[in-house]
């Protein structure tokens, strides 16, 4: 395989794109970017794999489970390996001599030539993410194709660049004096851990599953990939890519293999404290994220986990533009980003814009009439909002009306191309957040847990500055993946910028336009920040990809 020629420059210009934080992306966003017939192509191979036996050929499968059926409505009928996790482990790490051997290098040019191999097939794998996700078939060729490809090539570039900052060898002379010198040969390698486990997650199982698979491999440790049972297929692809990838450049296909549970099964916590794993990236409902943290202790463990999206109103001059982006922001696959605002805060005296000042209620209504009319189109509804991701979703979303008075009613769109599928509109709930409220030692209100899905909160502050606080207490408290403000004052933006500094919360200011503050991108945006409890770790920095290896020194006498 011509690795470095085919590669090297991708590598190269990876590498300079995370220093310089610029545009760039090496994975065309748009569907006529892959040729012709690869809409078909994809789409042809997507429905050749339903109700098939997915075989990988990795060693201990001792049986073949699946069951997912697509939000859409459609069961996938697909069967997956079973894992003999006594047989299997010892085989993931048999190969481990050869990659830790074959170096950084060698080992990120691996990785992108399996990046390289997904792309090609990005049409056939966003009919997969949209057929466990629920994603619309657009987003999910963005978010779970290209986006998705540049995350990895982002954690590969990190792990590169992390690698090569020690030397691999040098000569060390000690002067002594009138005697002679005392000097030594000295190597360094780099290896890894142990046996990586990712658990992925429902919605984004690319998006959120590649940094962590990526980045693990790249740092010399062979990757369990543990997907979510509802939405196996994508990563399920992925190992498929890497197995053949890997045994092409020479290297054991085990260093990557899947790990599909029975229901009920609860295989990840079983994986999560076996000695053999020494990294976990985990996905997914806080509750579990905690578990792993407090119990997988062998392990060295990355979460994402939930928290509490906020914007702050305080002031615009554009009115029309921040309510269209919010609006956007809001509806975008129905709420189900862990990006997703769900409480803006806006000062129930109103606020000031170019056009007049906003009363609390006009503000809550024109959001409203934002979504509404963002939304009154179901063509272009379905092509926003997707289908919910599971009966969860469903069930939170009907139950937030009964929380407060309703500005924004969900109602249902039918799917002419899925019958099956749900798909609702957001529901937006006034709430009144004044400080006694979430200052009491009674019940938490609601707007001070996370509600997954197309619900959103406009809730009612005193002022911008109790809007501060409790923004303070929601990002300390119950984490946040972003944030968003609206001011005019550059002395508001200074304190709202203080909060974020403070609470290690990534904001964004007084979008209006086609940038969204639920929206990341690669090489550029960092996703999460890893200072508060929405997640330990970011995407994609030094930090996620250093404690993945270690530096192994051998010294020789010269």
């Amino acid at each position: 395989m011509q690795l470095t020629e085919t590669h090297r420059p991708t590598l190269d210009q990876a590498l300079e794109t995370i220093r310089t934080r610029a545009y760039w992306s090496p994975h065309p966003e748009h569907p006529k970017a892959y040729g012709e017939s690869a809409p078909a192509d994809g789409l042809a191979a997507f429905e050749a794999l339903r109700g098939s036996r997915f075989d990988l050929d990795q060693p201990g499968t001792d049986g073949w489970t699946g069951g997912e059926v697509s939000p859409y409505g459609p069961e996938l009928g697909i069967e997956y390996p079973h894992p003999d996790l006594d047989v299997l482990l010892p085989a993931m790490r048999a190969g481990t001599a050869g990659w830790r051997e074959a170096g950084p290098e060698t080992r990120a040019l691996v990785c992108l030539e399996i990046l390289s191999r997904i792309s090609a097939r990005t049409h056939e794998f966003a009919h997969a993410v949209m057929h466990t996700s629920g994603q619309a078939f657009m987003m999910a060729f963005q978010a779970g194709g290209p986006h998705a490809q540049d995350r990895g090539l982002e954690a590969v570039a990190y792990a590169y660049a992390e690698q090569t900052r020690t030397p691999a060898a040098a000569d060390w002379s000690k002067p002594q004096g009138k005697r002679d010198p005392l000097q030594l040969r000295k190597t360094f390698t780099t290896t890894g851990r142990g046996i990586a486990l990712v658990i992925g997650c429902n919605t984004f199982p690319t998006w959120n599953g590649y940094p962590g698979l990526f980045a693990s491999l790249a740092t010399g440790n062979p990757v369990l990939v543990k997907p979510h049972p509802r939405a196996v297929l994508p990563l399920a692809l992925t190992v498929k890519v890497a197995r053949e990838v890997l045994a092409e450049a020479g290297f054991d296909p085990n260093l990557v293999c899947l790990a599909v549970e029975r229901p009920d099964e609860g295989i990840a916590k079983i994986l999560a404290t076996r000695p053999e794993i020494k990294i976990i990236d985990y996905t997914g409902s806080t509750a579990f994220g905690d578990w792993l943290e407090a119990n997988a202790r062998q392990a060295q463990v990355y979460t994402e986990k939930a928290g509490v999206n906020t914007i702050v109103i305080d002031s615009t001059d554009d009115y029309k533009g921040m309510l269209s982006n919010l609006a956007f922001s809001l509806s975008l696959y129905s709420g189900q980003m862990c990006t997703t605002p769900q409480n803006v805060l806006i000062p129930r005296d109103g606020i000031t814009t170019e056009s007049g000042p906003k009363s609390y209620d006009e503000v809550a209504a024109d959001l409203a009439a934002a979504v509404g009319g963002l939304l009154g189109d179901d063509a272009r509804a379905n092509a926003l909002l997707g289908a919910l991701v599971n009966p969860d979703v469903k069930a939170r979303l009907e139950a937030a009306a009964d929380l407060g008075e309703v500005a924004l009613e969900s109602r249902e769109v039918p799917n002419p191309d899925f019958p099956g599928a749900t798909v609702r509109t957001p529901v937006i709930v006034k709430l009144d957040g004044a400080r006694k409220y979430w200052e009491s030692a009674d019940t938490e209100p609601a707007y001070l847990s996370e509600c997954f899905g197309p619900v959103s909160f406009a809730v009612a502050v005193d002022s911008t500055a109790d809007a501060l606080d409790l923004l303070r207490r929601t990002v300390r408290e119950k984490g946040a993946m972003t944030v968003g403000a609206y001011t005019t004052s550059a002395e508001t933006e200074r304190a709202i910028e203080d909060v974020c500094f403070e609470e290690s919360a990534q904001l964004s200011l007084n979008l209006t336009g086609g940038v969204y503050v639920n929206q990341t991108a690669a090489f550029s945006d960092f996703h999460g920040s890893g200072g508060n409890p929405a997640a330990n770790a970011a995407l994609c920095d030094a930090a996620f990809v250093a404690n993945r290896f270690r530096v192994v020194e051998v010294r020789r006498q010269a």
